[in-house]
């Protein structure tokens, strides 16, 4: 079923508002009204398949509302997808991996497309997870043509020469109505592009098979081209995100040069999950982030997951050489509010019928995440994360590291040494005392996985020393109050410390010195340059060289710089992955078969003769205190708020 503007006012009674643009038209003007989804990861269902729970931020049939909404207001109107759609949540694993794509089944994205009468849309970087088979099956089902000018089977001797792996591009005879109320023809041309490296995270899939052009190299190729054919109007679906203005060829980010191309008149981007206009683009050269435009040309970015919908109005003039630009306006409108206390009001319903487009696949995703996907032969638990080596930072620790050896391999940076940094996000806290990781030997379900990691990070690397790696772990040794040398049941933990800015760095091993002040404060400002409390800090059995370079493997939160940490700033991100920290988790366990994430106690306290301190942890996590190596751990009672008190000897 394809909602149409009749359908949907029926079912909601809602009163149109026609935009000024199509009020102020004139009879050889007209208002055409271009939508954008972008990055929506599978996210059809307003649910959170990790969490296995409703949530009201994520959800294609949400944005379908505002899709359906903005058609009303308009007489004329396209719908374009910006890539990112097959993979991304548990669905798009369950279709790809279990269900498969069987002759004559159709992807629940491709349906959701279908039902909601995409017109056009492109390839994103995700496309390529699961292989070139399995896509070309997929977009076997769509209704709308699927362009992308950057993928090539064979290269021509320029980019308008080459093969490519779908159309590089479409013409829309698309019809408009004028001010006047007469309905004309306007040919709008849609150019796709996608990041050239997907080479690299996609290399065992696309080796030998696809190759990548430059994103502003083939534009300024295929864009006179559609001109020729007749193009009006040039959109440009970039599943790029907002960068640099300076163009390098071969950049990820490239929607800031590619607006620059001659004519191109509208960009539609992506891949960076952020909202454009708004404040995350401000400063950027040649960006409007109040006005959202880039080079002066119209651009908007909706987010992801559904979250937004990206809205460029356009007043079009006709003219002796045919239709052009008079005015525009862009608004990313989202689906959600969020309050100052952070609560998070709905601001649109799902409409029924993208629901029922993917309702058996729903239902079957949810079976999935349900069931085993491998097996942990220790327990998971993460009572004792702020106070020793713990198992279930190890897992994400152990995942993360796995996945970008992978990364690294035939990069400039294949063999530097790779460490990796995870924090507990789950420890307590404001949380409360059950908020805490605790998932039992035996058979590991994907849901599990959200409560081992909490957050949709996407995975980063970046490159530093041997001396960086010491100051980074004396900023994560902040958790800790000094004790002082024979001081009794002194509190171990520093309350405004959040339990995810303390990060472990397994591939090192290393003790910390609880005598010593803090050298970083709350915000990861140097407060005492001579204090040093990591101690006996070695790499492959030796003390550490400091000059020497490693690979850590991180968040995203963390290397944008999140939490203030020496190190881990953008300008030493050597990888930035396409893939999330949980999804990582998943392929790792679907790897092993069965993990063992038992701590390797490669960090623990100097021991302080005489000293003991307290902390408080879950009730729950009585029954692993007398499990938990390296670090004497002796119950001393109910605390406040129903946490348990225990005490450390140092």
């Amino acid at each position: 079923m394809r909602l149409t503007r009749r359908t949907f006012l029926a079912s909601t009674g809602a009163a149109i508002a026609l935009h000024p643009f199509a009020l102020r038209a004139q009879s050889n003007q007209a208002h055409l009204r271009l939508m954008e989804t972008t990055d929506i990861h599978v996210h059809v269902f307003p649910y959170d398949y990790y969490a296995d729970k409703p949530v009201d931020t994520v959800g294609l049939a949400r944005t379908a509302s505002l899709i359906e909404d903005i058609r009303a207001e308009a007489a004329n109107a396209l719908l374009l997808d910006n890539g990112d759609f097959l993979q991304g949540n548990p669905m798009g694993d369950y279709v790809a991996y279990e269900r498969g794509m069987g002759e004559g089944q159709t992807h629940p994205v491709i349906d959701a497309f279908n039902t909601l009468g995409v017109d056009a849309s492109t390839l994103g970087n995700h496309e390529f997870n699961y292989g070139l088979p399995f896509l070309e099956a997929a977009l076997a089902g769509a209704a709308c043509p699927v362009v992308s000018a950057n993928v090539v089977t064979a290269k021509g001797a320029t980019p308008a020469e080459d093969e490519t792996l779908v159309p590089p591009y479409v013409i829309l005879d698309h019809q408009v109505t004028d001010g006047g109320g007469e309905s004309h023809p306007v040919k709008v041309g849609v150019i796709g592009f996608v990041p050239p490296q997907i080479l690299q995270w996609d290399r065992s899939h696309l080796e030998g098979k696809v190759e990548t052009r430059d994103i502003v190299e083939a534009a300024e190729a295929w864009v006179p081209v559609m001109k020729a054919e007749g193009a009006e109007i040039v959109v440009a679906l970039c599943h790029s995100g907002i960068g640099s203005a300076v163009h390098e060829p071969g950049m990820e980010n490239a929607a800031v040069p590619l607006a620059a191309v001659e004519g191109i008149d509208v960009v539609m981007t992506g891949h960076n999950h952020l909202v454009f206009p708004g404040p995350d683009f401000e400063g950027f050269e040649a960006v409007d982030a109040a006005k959202g435009t880039i080079h002066g040309k119209p651009a908007v970015m909706a987010g992801f997951w559904g979250s937004h919908m990206g809205l460029v109005d356009l007043l079009l003039e006709r003219g002796e050489d045919g239709w052009h630009i008079l005015e525009a306006e862009v608004e990313a409108r989202p689906i959600y509010l969020r309050g100052e206390d952070r609560k998070v009001t709905p601001t649109v319903e799902s409409v029924p019928a993208v629901l029922e487009a993917v309702e058996d696949a729903h239902a079957a995703t949810l079976a999935y995440v349900r069931r085993a996907v491998g097996k942990t032969d220790a327990p998971l638990y993460s009572y004792f994360a702020l106070v020793a080596d713990d198992p279930s930072v190890q897992i994400v620790s152990n995942a993360q590291a796995w996945y970008i050896s992978q990364m690294m391999a035939g990069t400039e940076w294949e063999g530097l040494p790779i460490l990796s940094a995870a924090a507990p996000f789950k420890a307590g806290g404001r949380g409360g005392p059950d908020y805490y990781t605790d998932v039992a030997a035996g058979d590991i379900a994907i849901k599990d996985v959200a409560d081992l990691y909490l957050y949709p990070n996407t995975v980063r690397a970046v490159r530093i020393d041997g001396a960086t790696v010491r100051e980074w772990l004396e900023r994560s040794a902040g958790m800790f109050n000094q004790v002082a040398p024979g001081g009794r049941d002194l509190p171990l933990l520093d309350p405004s410390f959040p339990s995810y800015n303390f990060d472990v760095m397994d591939g090192v091993s290393y003790r910390i010195d609880l005598s010593q002040p803090s050298k970083y404060g709350p915000k990861g400002e140097l407060v005492a340059p001579e204090a040093n409390r990591i101690r006996d800090l070695s790499f492959n059995g030796a003390p550490i060289d400091d000059s020497q370079e490693f690979i850590v493997a991180t968040n995203n939160y963390r290397a944008g710089g999140g939490g203030s940490f020496p190190g881990a700033v953008p300008e030493n991100v050597v990888f930035e992955a396409p893939d999330t920290n949980r999804d990582v988790i998943v392929r790792y366990i679907v790897e092993k078969g069965t993990v063992s994430p038992e701590a390797d106690g490669n960090w623990a306290f100097m021991p302080m003769p005489g000293s003991t301190v307290v902390f408080d942890t879950g009730p729950a996590g009585q029954q692993f205190a007398g499990k938990v190596a390296g670090v004497k751990i002796a119950p001393v009672g109910e605390a406040e708020g129903g946490f348990y008190r225990y005490r450390i000897t140092l």
